[in-house]
């Protein structure tokens, strides 16, 4: 299990290294792709952070299928996404549909 806000920070945000130290392409490559590589299954705990822009959600989470080829599929039976703010949630899956689907046309 990944918690964003213990393991990486509780103030993640930007989409590019660039942007900050605690950015979504910066989960993406050091954490979270590094954990689905080595485990089946990966939890990732969304609660404890102060919130999450669009531009992190998208770049930790669909950066997944653009960078690395992963699908929605794929991602939905490898990856947990668990938030006490469901919005949150469900926008990091939507990220991660319409890049898939822009994948594939």
């Amino acid at each position: 299990m990944i918690s964003i806000a213990k393991d990486f920070s509780p103030h993640p945000a930007g989409r590019y290294r660039t942007d900050g130290p605690f950015s979504g392409e910066h989960f993406r490559e050091d954490l979270l792709y590094p954990a689905l590589q080595g485990n089946a299954r990966v939890e990732v705990d969304m609660d404890g952070a102060l919130g999450y822009g669009s531009s992190f959600l998208d770049e930790a989470f669909a950066g997944l299928v653009r960078a690395y080829g992963l699908s929605a599929k794929q991602l939905r039976g490898q990856l947990s996404l668990k938030c006490s703010v469901r919005l949150f949630v469900d926008r990091a899956w939507q990220y991660i549909e319409e890049e898939d689907a822009r994948r594939k046309h």
